[in-house]
């Protein structure tokens, strides 16, 4: 078995996750949640980036479109919430995009679904 890329930084994420569900259930609007999770980054002391921006460099020029990722955690981890019935594959592109334009390397895709919390480290 391999090295699980950035182990310890993705545990204490996960436990903001999993706190945050288990306070709140499933049920609210994405940014509900994410108000949420800022404030647990916050109460212990993670440092984070929320609606981090992104630009599409393309030659000399850059792009009008631009991405925003949900939060930078640890300056490490893409973090993307979803608060939908079930994810879809544009979800996890949307997730290699991130990670594509930052260079970097795990992103975490988690999504607040009615009674559970699904979640996907996604690995670039």
């Amino acid at each position: 078995m391999g090295d699980f890329l950035y182990k310890d930084l993705t545990y204490e994420l996960l436990g903001v996750l999993f706190d945050v569900h288990n306070e709140l259930g499933g049920g609210f609007l994405e940014v509900v949640y994410s108000d949420a999770i800022e404030y647990e980054l916050k109460m212990r002391n993670i440092p984070y980036e929320r609606e981090k921006k992104f630009q599409v460099h393309y030659k000399d020029t850059i792009l009008p479109h631009h991405f925003n990722a949900d939060f930078v955690v640890f300056g490490k981890i893409i973090l993307e919430l979803k608060s939908a019935s079930h994810l879809h594959e544009s979800h996890m592109a949307q997730c290699l995009n991130y990670l594509k334009i930052s260079k970097l390397r795990l992103a975490i895709l988690a999504n607040f679904e009615g009674d559970k919390l699904i979640h996907h480290r996604i690995i670039l």
